[in-house]
């Protein structure tokens, strides 16, 4: 799930990468990411990338660079990544290009055999271990590996066989996404948020995300899908089949409501009721079996209802959303014109 901060910074990103924040804005920025990057060359997830540093907080930094957490979860590392490509070619400035350097190896080096990437590397535990599509983390990889690839002029520093090895890092990439799509009862499906590393089955992370269809993070690869060029027949096949579930697995007619419940934590609470104006709504999860939306406190068991899990769990936590809307509507039109 992603904090206050991510969400923030993930706003102020798409701003600077677009050129709307001054050079003065990206510098600070770069230079922060820079204090930052583990012994690794990843780094950490949820700091405050705007975060002015004092000389006493950049020694603490510098003694916390052997510290094994870094990720690719909530954006971390594919997009610092970018801000110092951003930095670099706006000033020179080698240590940027070092940086940025030292985080593509990263991501390189982290890469399963199988083309998964798990969410921590070096590895840790539990389900950290796991090929990770949650929160767009593999797909956000893959993306600016992409864009490495295809000679985005942001990446003109990368050499010719760091780029080699970025093109053999998405070719098993995508190699994984084929072989971790759902199939059930012999028809294909889409993808749990996350897969096991060696059986590549749908696998459990924390207590409320458990083995199930993705009807969020599914999107993300799917569209990643939809960017390849010249698509083989098995890519085709997988794009047309995740389109055809989430058309089958829409929920019509329902809208979430807030209300006010005075005697709740946050004064007020959400449920689902009926409107038949509404837009189509996605679960965050569907059971491998019946393939319906299911809903889950932090015990692990899942019922059919936001109404039945606990209040911080139905408040603190996406679990319906107008997740494929444009998808079906927008960008697979697009694509199936041109195929």
């Amino acid at each position: 799930m992603l904090s206050k901060i991510s969400i923030t910074f993930l706003l102020g990103l798409a701003m600077l990468l677009q050129g709307s924040l001054g050079a003065d804005e990206l510098l600070q920025t770069a230079e922060t990411v820079l204090a930052y990057q583990r012994s690794s060359g990843g780094w950490p997830k949820n700091y405050d990338r705007e975060e002015q540093l004092s000389e006493s907080r950049l020694q603490e930094l510098r003694a916390a660079r052997d510290q094994r957490d870094s990720t690719i979860d909530n954006g971390a590392t594919h997009r610092e990544i970018r801000i110092l490509a951003a930095a670099y070619k706006q000033s020179g400035d080698m240590r940027y290009l070092n940086s940025a350097s030292r985080g593509i190896q990263y991501l390189i080096d982290a890469q399963y055999d199988n083309g998964g990437w798990p969410q921590y590397y070096p590895l840790t535990s539990s389900y950290h271990l796991h090929i990770t599509y949650n929160d767009g983390a593999m797909i956000g990889v893959m993306n600016l590996f992409r864009d490495i690839v295809q000679g985005d002029e942001d990446f003109e520093f990368v050499s010719g066989k760091f780029r080699k090895d970025c093109k053999t890092a998405l070719e098993l990439g995508l190699d994984c996404i084929l072989k971790t799509q759902v199939r059930l009862n012999g028809t294909l499906t889409v993808w749990c948020a996350q897969h096991d590393r060696e059986s590549l089955k749908p696998a459990k992370a924390r207590s409320y995300e458990l083995p199930s269809l993705s009807g969020h993070e599914s999107v993300g690869i799917v569209t990643y899908l939809m960017t390849v060029e010249d698509p083989s027949p098995e890519i085709v096949a997988s794009i047309e089949a995740a389109v055809s579930w989430f058309r089958e697995h829409q929920l019509i007619g329902v809208k979430i409501e807030r209300f006010d419940a005075p005697d709740t934590p946050k004064g007020t609470d959400i449920r689902l009721v009926k409107n038949s104006e509404a837009p189509p709504l996605w679960g965050r999860f569907y059971d491998l079996k019946e393939q319906r939306p299911i809903f889950c406190s932090r015990d692990g068991i899942p019922r059919r209802s936001m109404e039945e899990i606990s209040y911080e769990r139905r408040n603190g936590y996406s679990w319906l959303g107008e997740y494929a809307r444009d998808l079906l509507k927008k960008h697979y039109p697009a694509w199936k014109t041109g195929h």
